[in-house]
């Protein structure tokens, strides 16, 4: 049985550290004077009282967590969260309709990074904080998040760290997953921190550094700007944020190895690490070359813009610095096939995985030796780690998953008169947690306000999946998940 007392009281108290994040931007609204201060005000109030019904509802629980219960609060959570991060938008006026309000803090969250805000300049302080702050909180996890400030807050965290993480495999740092939590979070703050600092070097104000920082390190690619970091024109900048998407996109144990235990070597003979470098300058040097010979770039000028519009596709950031609609529709195509893939397991990305890639990879190749050698024993081999049977099915059914998930949502939007160009890209970015979709209307400065409610919704349903891994969510509807034994 569903252990339900306890979901309602995990989910009051998650409600709690919502509401704290609203204080902070009702704090900065109140400093700057702004008129989204009642608004944060208001929705911290309703906040808090949605989590004191909720812990009323959930007294006297049980604090034994099971595995359905755990994929049922991950999800439930990021619902919820949303939900409630949506009174912000609404009470303000920022956003004139609950769908639209809805879809861009679910957006956030997801660290997808889709807006259906036109103009964000028009945004005051406070409602461009709480933007980048869904990001950074949802990147790696809002109940792991809650794992690293309350590792005695339910019991079964392992459970929720299984529902929640992704990756076809679950690294801890510490035998304790309390102490793994907190590491991951040190971490990412140390790179958060390091990145407004360079920002901050580079010629960025320190509002923009802060919010920045924030969102890239996310992976999440909400801006400060309508035209994402484009709007500095600024190479020092551009780089700055090359770097700290290409370290929030690779894998935080990977980099506790490598900075913490000073294992250098484990680093760069990692399999997915490799196969990440190794997509990245593929995919660079073709997009440079095309700029360089079709659109007149000079050399340098190309190199930095293609490295930095790839690194922002494969590790699911979404933001730009120049109008990719004028350049060679190939290189959208590459850079589609990066989003596709996403950046390594265990980081702020989303995506496939090149882990899942490189399992995949493997595969195939094992199969085509034993066309010649039937009888030949061929193991899946990932860091010199043999990758057990049931992984191999289990990622079969999660490529399965993903696509069918993709073709489903490219049926609905067509259905629903979006052009089929468009409904891939959007299906695609949306499931991959990227944001800006390829082409024109829904593209990268384009706003989404303009897709049909449905479609709004369908997307919404799309970003929890891809953050979830399609298949922590789809249990959900099984009907077994809901049978007692």
């Amino acid at each position: 049985m569903l252990n339900i007392k306890l979901i309602y009281k995990v989910l009051g108290t998650l409600l709690f550290i919502e509401a704290v994040m609203m204080i902070v931007c009702s704090a900065l609204s109140i400093y700057l004077g702004e008129d989204d201060a009642l608004a944060f005000i208001i929705s911290t109030i309703l906040t808090i009282l949605g989590g004191i019904g909720l812990k009323y509802l959930g007294r006297e629980a049980n604090n034994a967590l099971g595995r359905r219960d755990a994929y049922l609060l991950v999800t439930l959570t990021w619902v919820i969260f949303s939900l409630f991060g949506s009174f912000p938008f609404l009470i303000s006026g920022y956003v004139t309709n609950f769908t639209d309000a809805y879809f861009e803090t679910m957006s956030g969250f997801t660290t997808t990074g889709s807006s259906i805000i036109d103009d964000v300049e028009k945004l005051p302080h406070g409602m461009l904080f709480w933007r980048s702050m869904t990001q950074w909180v949802g990147a790696l996890g809002i109940v792991f998040f809650t794992i690293a400030i309350i590792p005695s807050l339910v019991g079964g965290n392992i459970k929720v760290f299984s529902a929640e993480a992704t990756g076809p495999f679950r690294t801890k740092m510490h035998p304790r997953l309390g102490t793994t939590a907190k590491w991951i979070w040190s971490i990412y703050s140390f790179l958060t921190i390091g990145c407004a600092a360079c920002f901050y070097l580079a010629g960025m104000g320190l509002f923009d550094c802060i919010n920045y920082s924030m969102t890239i390190t996310a992976t999440g690619g909400f801006s400060t700007h309508s035209a994402s970091t484009g709007y500095f024109h600024n190479t020092a900048i551009d780089y700055t944020a090359i770097v700290f998407m290409f370290l929030s996109g690779t894998s935080f144990t990977l980099l506790y190895l490598t900075i913490f235990k000073l294992r250098i070597r484990a680093f760069f003979r990692n399999t997915e690490l490799r196969l990440y470098l190794l997509l990245i300058a593929l995919s660079t040097i073709p997009i440079a070359y095309l700029l360089v010979s079709h659109n007149g770039y000079s050399y340098e000028y190309a190199f930095r813009k293609s490295l930095f519009q790839v690194v922002s596709s494969i590790t699911t950031t979404g933001i730009f610095n120049d109008n990719i609609g004028t350049w060679a529709h190939i290189s959208w195509v590459i850079m589609g096939i990066c989003m596709f893939v996403g950046g390594c397991a265990g980081s702020t990305s989303g995506g496939f995985k090149c882990v899942r890639v490189a399992m995949v990879i493997n595969i195939l190749r094992n199969e085509i030796r034993r066309t010649l050698h039937p009888k030949a024993i061929l193991p899946v081999k990932i860091n010199d780690t043999i990758v057990h049977y049931s992984s191999q099915v289990s990622l079969l059914a999660f490529m399965t998953m993903f696509m069918l998930t993709c073709v489903i949502a490219f049926i609905i939007m067509t259905l629903s008169g979006i052009d089929s160009t468009n409904s891939i890209a959007i299906a695609l970015s949306c499931v991959s947690n990227v944001g800006p979709a390829l082409d024109i209307p829904v593209g990268p400065s384009m706003s989404w306000a303009m897709l049909p409610a449905l479609v709004k919704w369908v997307l919404c349903i799309l970003m929890l999946m891809g953050r979830l891994e399609v298949i922590s969510v789809l249990v959900l509807v099984t009907p077994s998940f809901w049978k007692d034994h």
